[in-house]
């Protein structure tokens, strides 16, 4: 097979950042996926309709010329949401709310800090049918970076998802064997999101001939078992489980800091990685469903009717690429891609 031609695929998460660093990256995505749902975690966080609605239309002005990208937008989840910025949220058309436990991650500083105080929250939600999106990791010092997720499913998330049986819940880019599990086994309603990185790295590439800052994202990458179960989750055709790249742009100084910011660039190659991993999982024939039927599917959204055509070719990654007045490094910077997006 020397092209695969695709239902136009939808990227359930992503960050895109604000003012130039945005219109940097925004095309990468725009020419690939049909919609994304849009991270909310700028500075200051998108707390409010009004504030997300106004984003949206930063998005809608940065634009290529023709594109018809559609951002699908979210709102940052606080103790003090007021239901009736959720019900507005709703009635807008936002497709979820983001968790952010606070300090788990990049600009989740005003994050939840107790889940259980966010329940109210989660009865109107659940009410209304507004999903919430979850970044599953404790932020408890005590624990481990790498068994974040599994004790974050264990003490907060399986509670939740019990005491909300209406409530649809997406744990974001799943990182392990118990995420998978807890998936497969969790309630209709329950889904997660898989980026291309955890499929196709462990955490060996955080030190491949060095200390690789531009192989740290959170949730980490984990050990190879975790990284296989990932892997059979998305090749599997399981509904509950599609694609959300997590692509996170930073400037290649904040990368190279001494105290390094986490997230990995993958939208310049958003839909090329995933081919990949499917192809040498011999799958290519179950990237279309993971790709742009689930996501569609669990947010009741209509399936995309256009397409998108990969053709197998070598292609060079950049060593870096403009970000605003910086740079930033892509994944696999430097490297080659083996399919390309034929535009």
């Amino acid at each position: 097979m020397d092209t695969l031609t695709l239902t136009r695929p939808d990227d359930c998460h992503l960050h895109l950042r604000d003012g130039p660093a945005l219109a940097a990256v925004l095309g990468d995505s725009a020419r690939r996926f049909a919609r994304a749902v849009v991270m909310p975690n700028l500075r200051p966080p998108l707390t409010t309709v009004a504030a997300a609605q106004a984003y949206r239309e930063r998005i809608l002005a940065a634009l290529p010329a023709g594109s018809d990208f559609e951002p699908l937008m979210t709102l940052y989840l606080t103790e003090a949401t007021p239901a009736r910025e959720l019900e507005a949220a709703k009635a807008a058309g936002m497709v979820g709310v983001k968790l952010y436990p606070a300090g788990a991650t990049t600009h989740s500083d005003a994050g939840v800090r107790r889940v259980e105080a966010i329940y109210p929250q989660l009865e109107t939600m659940q009410a209304i049918d507004l999903p919430l999106l979850v970044h599953g990791e404790v932020t408890d010092p005590a624990v481990d970076v790498f068994d974040r997720e599994a004790v974050f499913i264990e003490r907060h998330l399986a509670p939740l998802v019990a005491r909300f049986p209406g409530l649809r819940v997406v744990l974001e880019h799943i990182t392990t064997r118990e995420g998978v599990a807890f998936v497969r086994a969790a309630r209709p309603g329950v889904a997660a999101t898989i980026t291309p990185q955890h499929l196709s790295m462990n955490r060996g590439a955080l030190f491949e001939g060095g200390l690789r800052p531009h192989h740290y994202c959170l949730p980490v990458l984990k050990r190879e078992e975790h990284r296989a179960a990932v892997l059979a989750a998305a090749l599997s055709g399981d509904p509950k489980f599609f694609l959300g790249t997590d692509s996170a742009p930073h400037p290649r100084g904040d990368k190279h800091s001494a105290c390094g910011c986490a997230g990995i660039y993958s939208a310049h190659a958003g839909i090329e990685l995933y081919a990949e991993a499917f192809e040498q999982a011999g799958a290519l024939d179950r990237l279309e469903a993971f790709a742009s039927h689930h996501g569609a599917d669990f947010y009741r959204l209509p399936r995309n009717t256009g397409t998108l055509t990969l053709r197998r070719a070598p292609q060079a990654v950049p060593e870096s690429l403009p970000f605003g007045d910086d740079r930033l490094v892509p994944l696999r910077a430097g490297g080659q891609l083996a399919w390309r997006l034929v535009e």
